[in-house]
């Protein structure tokens, strides 16, 4: 039976990173995996996943009005699809977590997608709530605070590096607008 993997982090654990090894990996094996990344966030180019280390993939882009699994389907039609790997994960709707857990259960190819729990101001994402309530795995990759303990929360700064309290909940950014913090960490800066 193909399951569905959740593999959430705070920014900076490297998801995207264990995201492209496991594409290598079913590469090297002769298998092949189709990539999903969000639309919107173009920092690195459209239609690729990079990783701050520097590797880096083609992908298809997801937008909330893509239907994931018929694009699947329609590209498992030409060609046998082993594996389907998601990143930005946290951006998915709630529409195309089902989608995909259909993915799973109907086409039988495991999912494993890769994203962020919560937001700059500890609120789950949508997607990411979902993914939590119906995923046969979750699996938690550890980023480092600055205090050394595990980072789990995400801080979003200024540019003078004070920590932003209110917002949109989605803004693209790296090293450069946010910071992964240990809660205690994050409450002492949102204080």
């Amino acid at each position: 039976m193909a399951k569905l993997y959740f593999y959430y982090a705070s920014m900076n654990a490297g998801k995207s990173s264990t995201l492209l090894q496991a594409a290598f990996n079913y590469a090297e094996r002769g298998m092949r995996a189709m990539l999903w990344t969000a639309a919107f966030d173009d920092r690195y180019g459209a239609g690729q996943i990079t990783s701050r280390i520097g590797l880096k993939a083609p992908a298809h882009l997801f937008e909330p009005e893509t239907d994931i699994f018929a694009a699947v389907a329609l590209d498992l039609a030409s060609a046998p699809l082993d594996c389907v790997l998601v990143d930005e994960a946290q951006f998915l709707t709630k529409a195309q977590v089902f989608q995909c857990a259909r993915i799973c259960d109907e086409l039988k190819i495991p999912v494993l997608r890769y994203g962020l729990r919560t937001d700059f101001q500890a609120e789950l994402f949508p997607g990411s709530a979902q993914l939590l309530a119906i995923a046969d795995h979750l699996v938690e990759l550890k980023a480092v605070c600055e205090c050394g303990a595990k980072a789990t929360m995400n801080l979003r700064v200024d540019e003078t590096g004070h920590a932003v309290k209110q917002g949109a909940q989605t803004e693209i950014g790296g090293n450069d607008r946010y910071i992964a913090l240990c809660r205690k960490h994050f409450m002492a800066r949102m204080a």
